[in-house]
């Protein structure tokens, strides 16, 4: 009995975990119908956005740097984020669709 309610303990603990990041996306990006400020094009489909982690993102001057890929992503180029973490959404082809950024001050 008590194995049975740690298993199940430990299994919704894996589900939230792993839900969590879907969730994020789901409930402001997909449901805020945002588009690319480059393309016009929908931000998302179906699981292609994802957090960057804040301590990989450099602010340096004419945009963000996004040191685990190298890329810049020029300010004018960028959309609020809602939950104040960076997004990276992408094509098929992992070229940027949008990029999401915490507003100043968050």
């Amino acid at each position: 009995m008590v194995r049975n309610r740690l298993c199940f303990l430990c299994a919704m603990v894996c589900a939230l975990f792993f839900a969590a990041p879907a969730m994020a996306h789901d409930s402001w990006i997909a449901k805020g119908k945002f588009r690319s400020p480059v393309s016009g094009e929908w931000c998302c489909g179906d699981h292609d956005c994802f957090v960057v982690p804040a301590e990989t993102v450099l602010s340096n001057g004419i945009g963000y740097e996004l040191t685990k890929t190298a890329e810049i992503v020029p300010y004018r180029e960028t959309l609020p984020s809602m939950d104040g973490q960076y997004w990276r959404c992408h094509r098929p082809d992992g070229s940027r669709r949008c990029f999401f950024a915490p507003p100043v001050g968050y």
